[in-house]
C-alpha cells in the first residue's frame, strides 16, 4: 500500500511505526471532554464523534478514501462487545483490549461475525509481542526442546494490596467492580494474559483445570488471588498463579516451559533477555537483537526494532501488535498475502479462548470436584 492505515481512536503504540494515523475517534462519554480531546490530537472537529454510534454511522457514510479503515477499542471490559460489532456491523476491522467481551457468549457471536464479514480482528495480548517470547515458541515449535512437559507461568501484581477501588483509583474501581470488569477480577484482568502466554509459547492448549480463587482483601467483591492446576493437550501439566496483593512486585510476568531435552525462561522485567536450559550442557543466554538473525528465528527477528544490546520494552512490543496487524491489514486491502510473521498476531480465537479461561476457571474454584474440563 501506498497510504497510512487510517484508524479511529488511538494509541501511542500503533503510531511507532508510521503504518496508522488517527483521523477520528470518539474519545470520552462525556462530550466536552471528547472535544477537548479531538482538539488536542489535531482531529477535524466534524470527526471527533461523542458516541460510538455515531462514528460508526458517520465514518461509514465517507468515500473510501476518506474513511476509517479500523478501530481501535480501550474501554473497560463491559464497552467491548457494542462498539466492536458496531464497528463490524458498518465494515470497519477492530484491534480490542483483552479480555475481548464482558461475557463468553458475546466472544462466540463476535467470532460468528468476522466469520461472516471476513474482517480482522486483533486482541492486543501484549506480552506475544516480545521478540524473545517469539523466540521462545519458534523454539518449542521446531522441536529443540523435545515434547513439552510442563508449563509454569506467574503473573504476580501488588497494586491491589489494599482496598484502593475506594480511595480514588479509578483503574482499580472498574477492574474490581463485577458490573464493569465481569465475573472475575484478578484472573480476568491478569490470568488470561498468563494463560494466553503459556498456550502461545507452548503451542498446546488447555484442556482441564483446577482453580482455587481467593478475596484476600476484605471488602473487596472480586478475586484478586488465585492459583490454578493446569493439564494441556498434549499430555504436559501447568501450574498458574496470578495474584495483585503480591505486596511489592510491580509487573513480574515469568513464564518457564520444559521439554524432554530443556527448557525455557523469560520474564518481563528482563525482556531482551531468554534462557535455555539444556539437559545436557549449561544454560544459554539468548538476546534480542535485529543482527541476530543467524541466532534467532525469522519471528524473533521480524519484531525486533534495534541492535543487539539496545533496550525495547513494552510499547515496543504493544506497537509489535499493531505493527503486524497493519501489515496484514494493507495485505488484505491490495489483494496480496501477508508474511507468516505478520500473521502472528492474536486474533479473536484467543479472544475466545480468554473468555472460556475465564468461566473455567470460576466455576472450577466452585466445584468440589477436583479436575474439570475445559469448556468452551
Amino acid at each position: 500500500m501506498n497510504r497510512k492505515l487510517r484508524m479511529g481512536i488511538h494509541r501511542i503504540a500503533a503510531n511507532m511505526d508510521g503504518l496508522t494515523e488517527l483521523v477520528c475517534g470518539a474519545l470520552s462519554i462525556n462530550p466536552e471532554i471528547a472535544k477537548e480531546s479531538g482538539k488536542m490530537l489535531f482531529l477535524p472537529e466534524d470527526r471527533t464523534y461523542t458516541t460510538f454510534e455515531e462514528m460508526m454511522e458517520k465514518e461509514s457514510k465517507l468515500p473510501a478514501d476518506t474513511r476509517m479503515d479500523f478501530v481501535t477499542i480501550v474501554t473497560p471490559n463491559f464497552a467491548h462487545f457494542a462498539p466492536a460489532m458496531a464497528a463490524l456491523d458498518h465494515g470497519f476491522h477492530v484491534v480490542i483490549e483483552k479480555p475481548m467481551t464482558f461475557t463468553l457468549d458475546e466472544a462466540k457471536q463476535l467470532k460468528k461475525k468476522v466469520d461472516e464479514t471476513g474482517l480482522l480482528l486483533c486482541l492486543t495480548h501484549t506480552y506475544a509481542g516480545y521478540p524473545m517470547v517469539k523466540q521462545a515458541k519458534a523454539m518449542v515449535a521446531t522441536g529443540v526442546l523435545g515434547k513439552i512437559r510442563k508449563v509454569w507461568v506467574e503473573y504476580p501484581q501488588g497494586w491491589l494490596s489494599n482496598l484502593s477501588e475506594r480511595e480514588g483509583n479509578k483503574q482499580a474501581a472498574w477492574r474490581t467492580d463485577p458490573k464493569r470488569s465481569g465475573k472475575s477480577g484478578c484472573m480476568g484482568d491478569i490470568g488470561t494474559h498468563a494463560a494466553h502466554l503459556a498456550e502461545y509459547i507452548s503451542g498446546t492448549q488447555i484442556t482441564h483445570l483446577c482453580a482455587d480463587l481467593n478475596i484476600m482483601v476484605e471488602g473487596r467483591a472480586l478475586d484478586d488471588d488465585g492459583n490454578v492446576l493446569l493439564k494441556f493437550d498434549n499430555g504436559a501439566h501447568g501450574v498458574l498463579m496470578a495474584s495483585q496483593v503480591a505486596a511489592g512486585e510491580e509487573n513480574a510476568l515469568k513464564i518457564r516451559v520444559y521439554g524432554e531435552k530443556g527448557g525455557i525462561e523469560w520474564a518481563q522485567h528482563e525482556p531482551n533477555t531468554l534462557l535455555v536450559k539444556w539437559l545436557d550442557q549449561p544454560t544459554q543466554i539468548l538476546r534480542a537483537g535485529g543482527n541476530y538473525g543467524d541466532r534467532l528465528s525469522p519471528f524473533a527477528t521480524h519484531n525486533c526494532r534495534t541492535p543487539g544490546g539496545h533496550p525495547e520494552g513494552y510499547l515496543e512490543a504493544f506497537a509489535n501488535i499493531y505493527r503486524n496487524f497493519a501489515l496484514t491489514l494493507s495485505a488484505k486491502i491490495d489483494g496480496t498475502k501477508p508474511s507468516e510473521q505478520a500473521l502472528d498476531f492474536p486474533t479473536v480465537e484467543e479472544g475466545i479462548r480468554g473468555m472460556a479461561f475465564i468461566d473455567n476457571v470460576v466455576a472450577s474454584a466452585a466445584s468440589d470436584v477436583k479436575w474439570t474440563k475445559y469448556e468452551m
